[in-house]
């Protein structure tokens, strides 16, 4: 825990801040993180994983990390097999339908057994340059073990020569973020189901020993029948009770004062995520608009009195103040006293239950179009891997 450094998500759903300054101007309209620069895993490649290497360089290389690949492919091990065979060879039909900051998020139906699923895809150049590698084999590790009706299924990973590629249960209806766009502000009718669909998720993750440290609106996912699917395990981490983490990380405007501060920080953080979220579903804005980087935001917190908004029911205001409580120690912090509070009188937790609920579910034609958020992205990288080229 010690040994953790700084990491943070900025701002806007659609903007990434990254560390890399080729990458900071092509990104800073799209995406969604920033994240650590870890100096020592860069230098431990000895150059840029993105360029090919020379045979005798590659062998070199296979040798020092004792596996019979340049070390380009043998970082990713065990987590990334190899495969040398290119996207358009496993999969047809692929389409763009999100951005992340590392690279795309694809549909596409597996040629093997025809199924539609969802497909991420990281560039590795930027995986090093960020200093995100551990980070990035322990999120999909954490997510892959991780089983429950409100968790996007993450069934394998792999890597090429130039990227990591994770293959998840696709959900066709968007996500949260999306919705909320469409038809801000939600009805507190609605957003109930939402919270008490992640209140049960991020309980059974802390019962688990996981903090996610990434909740948001971005992150959750909604099926056909319109509940959730909680995504994006790459910030989360192994952390039983009574244990302390110290990285800042997260995204802006939903994390904690204490993470902010660079206070250690447990399980709460999450719970103060999920106020953030709540609130914005219902107000139609955030409650503190996002900063350039956690130094600001925490000074702009600290000066702003976040009130429950005018506009919802007292049992509601009354759970967004637990939640949005500053102190980590007397904030709303476990699923049996959420689940019990009076905003969720009649309402069962039990997640099959939950999922029979009558919701309305999106539209996908309504969802904005890819190429809105796509146009400025770099694809020299991608060229050669089978990926369709934005149009």
């Amino acid at each position: 825990m010690g040994n953790e450094r700084s990491a943070f998500r900025a701002g806007n759903p659609f903007c990434a801040l990254v560390l890399v300054s080729k990458w900071k101007g092509r990104l800073s309209k799209v995406g969604a993180s920033v994240s650590s620069w870890c100096s020592g895993t860069f230098q431990m490649t000895g150059k840029c994983v993105g360029q090919r290497p020379r045979v005798a360089e590659g062998r070199a290389e296979a040798r020092s990390t004792g596996w019979h690949f340049p070390r380009s492919v043998s970082l990713f091990f065990p987590v990334f097999p190899y495969r040398s065979r290119h996207l358009d060879e496993e999969f047809q039909d692929i389409e763009i339908i999100a951005k992340g900051s590392l690279g795309p998020i694809l549909k596409a139906r597996q040629r093997m057994d025809e199924k539609i699923y969802a497909v991420k895809v990281m560039l590795k150049v930027e995986v090093i340059r960020q200093g995100i590698l551990q980070q990035c084999k322990d999120g999909v590790v954490i997510q892959k073990n991780v089983v429950h009706p409100f968790v996007q299924g993450l069934l394998e990973c792999w890597q090429t020569s130039h990227l990591l590629l994770i293959k998840c249960d696709y959900q066709g209806a968007g996500d949260l973020h999306r919705l909320w766009v469409e038809s801000k502000p939600l009805p507190e009718s609605r957003m109930r189901v939402f919270a008490a669909e992640l209140g049960s998720i991020i309980g059974f993750l802390h019962d688990s020993g996981i903090i996610h440290r990434d909740v948001k609106m971005e992150n959750v996912l909604l099926n056909e029948r319109g509940h959730i699917m909680l995504t994006d395990f790459g910030l989360s981490r192994r952390l039983q009770y009574g244990e302390r983490a110290l990285t800042i990380c997260g995204t802006m405007q939903y994390m904690a004062p204490e993470v902010l501060r660079g206070s250690p920080y447990n399980h709460s953080a999450d719970w103060w995520s999920l106020g953030v979220l709540l609130y914005t579903l219902v107000a139609g804005k955030y409650p503190v608009d996002p900063e350039v980087d956690h130094t600001l935001m925490l000074s702009k917190l600290e000066r702003t009195r976040v009130d429950p908004p005018p506009v919802v029911s007292q049992s509601l205001g009354f759970l967004l103040s637990e939640l949005l409580c500053e102190e980590p120690q007397r904030r709303l912090h476990r699923l049996d006293v959420f689940s019990e509070h009076r905003f969720f009188r009649g309402l069962s937790f039990d997640p099959e239950l939950l999922q029979q609920l009558p919701i309305e579910a999106p539209d996908p034609g309504h969802l904005p179009p890819p190429a809105l958020y796509l146009a400025d992205f770099d694809w020299e990288a991608l060229r050669d891997e089978g990926l369709p080229q934005a149009g």
